[in-house]
């Protein structure tokens, strides 16, 4: 399973130079007054239950980064502590070598910040120079080819650090839950579907995924230790649907199975070690479990943290992952897919999918209908990250779109009505390849995030094709 938890290594440098008075060029008094207020202000203001900070108070020279030795200490306590990312913080010129040192020791995502150069004197001393640093800073990491992010030279205390550095930290939950990433794969691919077709050696060659196959025979014995030994929680998840549903005739009798099957997931996830999971779903299922569909299922199973993308497309399921670790785990992602245009809107489409939505993004509005185990509602409106990861020939490639919910017609399923900037566009882009109508939605603009982490990954392209 996935961990939303982010450990951020922040690292104060200062210039290697001889020490000087004070209110004069480049000194240390400074540098370090600055270093330990802007750790400080970031430790008090930014942590939280997802976020966790590791310092390098009593390293250096007065807790600053500033030569070999000092940058070695740095790299051996943000390792000890397991840092996943690491925040330079230029307090005065600071230290190009180092800052490179380290980050290319820790291998983790490692943004450059210059705090404003805001001392001045009257016999025209400047004691920081930050900005003028960072500039150094990035071109060492580019010699080194080390990717970095970068927040612009500003305040701690501005809304540009704020909005910098959040995006940041959920930069460095993708990355950490990216690298290594396990995907189940129960079953196989849906015959017809070659267009979710998907190469299981490059994604470890040049991701290093892993896709671990669950075989249905193993699902079968699975779900029969689950029913014999689990009941108390198949009995709770079967409440579930009591109480969260309205149903038509035909889903009663399948309610055992499907609560079961919740279960079963559940602990095919445990016992596979997988992150998350891509699954066959209305072929295979229906022949071995008398007709049970896992639509509705799916949709239990996202809302508890368990994210299934449906009809064995591998690529939606990586696209999931780097949504909910964008959102910190705190949003749902959910498979939408291309249907339909608006009848009179020219740049809305229906983003559908026959039933497997999270009941927490259900429109308040909306009824939820269970219909022959599938899920009926409308999603809640509100801005939606719309993406998809997909390859042609080897190059991979993301495409983040950014779209509006807005009013059609009411339709079966679950789904949602987007409005995006200019869908002509966008259909064009689709046919063009190698995207399909699988896509993946998450509440939230996390264009900038996805940019942002393909730095970290170059044999991922960001597409930015939709958004001139």
């Amino acid at each position: 399973m996935f961990d939303y938890k982010v450990k951020i290594g922040l690292l104060p440098l200062r210039r290697d130079a001889t020490p000087r008075p004070a209110k004069t060029f480049l000194t240390w008094v400074s540098a370090e007054e600055r270093g330990h207020r802007f750790v400080k202000y970031i430790e008090d203001n930014f942590a939280n239950e997802n976020v966790e900070f590791v310092n390098t108070n009593g390293l250096g020279c007065n807790d600053l980064i500033f030569d070999a030795a000092s940058a070695d200490a740095a790299v051996a306590r943000f390792k000890e502590a397991g840092v996943d990312a690491v925040l330079i913080i230029n307090a005065n010129f600071g230290n190009e070598e180092a800052a490179a040192d380290i980050a290319k020791a820790m291998d983790k995502p490692v943004c450059i910040w210059a705090p404003l150069d805001d001392e001045y004197y009257e016999h025209g001393m400047r004691p920081t120079d930050s900005q003028c640093g960072s500039f150094g800073l990035s071109r060492q990491m580019q010699r080194y080819h080390i990717p970095f992010s970068h927040i612009n030279c500003c305040r701690v205390e501005s809304d540009t650090f704020a909005e910098g550095f959040d995006s940041f930290i959920r930069v460095a939950c993708m990355v950490k839950n990216f690298r290594g990433m396990r995907i189940g794969q129960l079953g196989a691919r849906t015959r017809p579907f070659y267009s979710v077709i998907w190469n299981e050696g490059e994604l470890m060659e040049k991701f290093g995924i892993r896709i671990i196959p669950i075989n249905f025979a193993f699902v079968q014995q699975a779900y029969n230790e689950v029913k014999e030994t689990m009941q108390d929680e198949i009995k709770e998840v079967l409440q579930y649907f009591k109480d969260n549903y309205e149903m038509d005739d035909l889903t009663p009798n399948y309610l055992d199975t499907m609560a079961t099957m919740v279960v079963t997931y559940k602990k095919l996830f445990k016992d596979y070690n997988v992150d998350i999971m891509s699954s066959e779903c209305w072929t295979g299922f229906i022949q071995m479990f008398d007709g049970f569909c896992p639509c509705a299922v799916f949709g239990v199973l996202n809302d508890m943290g368990y994210y299934v993308a449906c009809e064995s497309d591998m690529h939606c399921a990586i696209t999931a992952s780097l949504l909910t670790s964008a959102s910190l785990g705190k949003a749902r992602p959910f498979l939408g897919e291309f249907t339909v245009r608006h009848p009179e809107n020219k740049n809305a489409e229906l983003l559908w999918h026959c039933g497997p939505f999270p009941l927490s993004v259900k429109a308040p509005d909306s009824p939820a209908l269970l219909v022959n185990q599938r899920e009926w509602f409308r999603g809640k409106d509100g801005t939606y990250t719309v993406a998809r990861i997909d390859q042609e020939s080897g190059n991979y490639m993301v495409l983040p779109l950014l779209a509006k919910t807005c009013e059609g017609p009411e339709t079966h399923g679950t789904y949602i009505w987007a409005e995006f900037n200019d869908l002509d566009r966008i259909e064009s882009r689709l046919l063009d390849g190698p995207y399909i109508h699988h896509f993946v939605e998450i509440e939230g603009d996390y264009r900038r995030e996805f940019k942002e982490f393909c730095k970290y990954f170059p044999n991922l392209k960001y597409d930015d094709s939709c958004e001139k």
